[in-house]
């Protein structure tokens, strides 16, 4: 009898970037995407002003940004596991505790931990638990893995929903409990890089490693130096100097999107679907641009994402003249741009620094920019209290991403 056709084994890696996408979508769901979805509701209860709402905004990108480097750190020496594990536990039991809330000491406090978490499980640390495990591949895979943060946005509709049933304390709950039901297993099948299980980048073959010299000339060669080094060089911080302003705009466009929308006289439930369709359509950019970054010059497709974030906001900033129909224009150029970018920084560092110590590397970057964060949010928020609405204020981000993509064609290579 011929013995049973064995279906061929799936490489390790995806199982990895498998876990990621879907840590990243339930993270960005509850805590970033979803966020504006409860800002009225706890403005309402509460009384406080926007600035003051939005200032948790920026205690999530300044101790996320303080933190990420050391993350890097740890994850290039033990590994991703441990530290995913800890940042899931730290984002459920912070949502719990956002949905006890009664002053905005604790409201804030909420915030420091889900931040913690972030720091712990967010973007620099998935995108190098996945980045170690492929070479010729990585902008597919970094693509697919990233695209988690943007289905993040399909959790929108259900936070409002549940809002709309309960209230926001019961929502908040129910989506602390799943991060720990789907999270911690998850947490649980990563792992730290091929070789330490008998695997090689891509899921290459050993054997053909070792067949001869021929077939390891054949081996793409890596850039690996260290994050000391990057950091000395131009090429570093012309990345971090072109894409912060994305860093300054995009929470804030998130965070204030439902007011922003509904001070225009668009019904919330439409706010809502328009804050939805924002990642859905990320999606795309963090798919597409990552697999074109494969294939052409990485920082020209990374100027080509700013400037279509820059011809959203444009479009978002007229809305307010009741033109509705630049809604649709806003969310195609926004979410595919803004997706695009958020692939592409990951994708810039590890083809330009290796992934020898890209943990690091990526870490320090991604502090840098999550302090970036910091700045949007309570901008938006204070033009609104001062003058009762963010006329001007997207057209002036729109300007600062211009000049981010700009800089981003002056980027110069790495001297080997």
């Amino acid at each position: 009898m011929p013995s049973p056709r064995r279906l061929p084994q799936i490489f390790y890696g995806w199982w990895i970037v498998g876990a990621c996408f879907i840590i990243a979508l339930y993270m960005a769901g509850a805590v970033f995407y979803g966020f504006t979805a409860i800002f009225e509701p706890i403005a309402g209860e509460f009384g406080w002003s926007y600035t003051s709402i939005s200032i948790a905004a920026s205690i999530r990108g300044l101790e996320a940004g303080l933190l990420a480097p050391v993350a890097g750190i740890i994850v290039d020496r033990w590994g991703p596991r441990r530290l995913i594990f800890g940042g899931v536990l730290c984002i459920g039991l912070g949502l719990l505790l956002l949905s006890q809330i009664h002053s905005l000491g604790m409201f804030y406090v909420a915030f420091i931990l889900m931040s913690l978490g972030i720091s712990s499980c967010g973007i620099s640390v998935t995108v190098t638990a996945v980045a170690n495990w492929f070479h010729r591949r990585v902008g597919l895979a970094t693509g697919i893995m990233i695209c988690g943060y943007g289905s993040g946005g399909i959790l929108v509709p259900l936070m409002v929903r549940l809002i709309d049933v309960y209230d926001w304390r019961t929502a908040i709950g129910i989506m602390g409990i799943g991060m720990l039901v789907i999270g911690l297993p998850l947490s649980l099948l990563m792992r730290h890089k091929p070789e330490q299980y008998g695997y090689l980048p891509d899921g290459e073959e050993r054997s053909a490693v070792l067949s001869g010299e021929e077939a390891v000339k054949q081996l793409p060669k890596e850039v690996s130096i260290t994050a000391r080094q990057a950091m000395r060089t131009r090429t570093f911080w012309f990345v971090v100097l072109a894409v912060m302003p994305q860093f300054i705009v995009v929470p804030a466009v998130v965070t204030h999107v439902m007011p922003y929308l509904s001070s225009t006289g668009i019904v919330r439930a439409t706010a809502g679907l328009v804050t939805t369709a924002i990642p859905l359509l990320s999606i795309g950019g963090r798919f597409s641009f990552g697999w074109f970054a494969d294939r052409y010059v990485p920082k020209r497709m990374a100027a080509l994402a700013l400037i279509m974030v820059t011809l959203g906001l444009v479009c978002f900033e007229y809305v307010s003249l009741g033109w509705g129909w630049l809604l649709v224009l806003f969310l195609v150029l926004f979410g595919f741009g803004y997706g695009g970018i958020n692939t592409m920084v990951g994708i810039l560092l590890r083809v330009h620094f290796g992934r020898g110590n890209f943990g690091t590397i990526i870490g320090f970057a991604w502090g840098i920019l999550m302090l970036g964060t910091m700045v949007g949010p309570p901008i938006a928020g204070w033009v609104f209290d001062n003058w009762g609405s963010y006329q001007g204020t997207w057209l002036v981000m729109a300007g600062s991403t211009f000049i981010g993509a700009i800089i981003m064609t002056m980027t110069p290579r790495l001297k080997e």
